[in-house]
């Protein structure tokens, strides 16, 4: 019964430090928080200059498409490390199945830069 009790203390560990963050992420903001606001404490700063325009302006949509690629390669280098960690023990199959998800992934980025996707004018 001991045996039984001890496998389970890990999850109790990590029960308990969920329990003392989720605490401390709710008591910080008091804490923290601006005790006596005045205009300019509480005024919005945007990198060293008051704000110029709406926050409801429109985007161009290249900026969703390099965050887009950003998330896909990424990812990519995310497959990539236990990939190559277990680089011997994959044998051929996981090899050529590293290839084509390459190859894939580069006939996507050349037609998005055919289509002109990348360009800044």
């Amino acid at each position: 019964m001991n045996d039984l009790l001890s496998s389970y203390l890990p999850i109790l560990i990590f029960v308990g430090l969920s329990g003392v963050i989720g605490l401390a992420l709710l008591v910080a903001p008091f804490i923290i928080a601006i005790k006596r606001p005045d205009p300019e404490k509480v005024s919005a700063y945007e990198c060293g200059f008051d704000p110029f325009d709406d926050a409801r302006m429109k985007f161009d949509v290249r900026f969703y498409l390099v965050a887009i690629l950003f998330i896909i390669f990424d990812l990519e280098v995310a497959f990539l490390f236990p990939w190559a960690v277990a680089f011997q023990d994959v044998g051929w199959f996981g090899f050529w199945s590293m290839m084509i998800f390459l190859a894939v992934l580069t006939i996507g980025f050349v037609y998005e830069w055919r289509k002109g996707a990348l360009e800044w004018d």
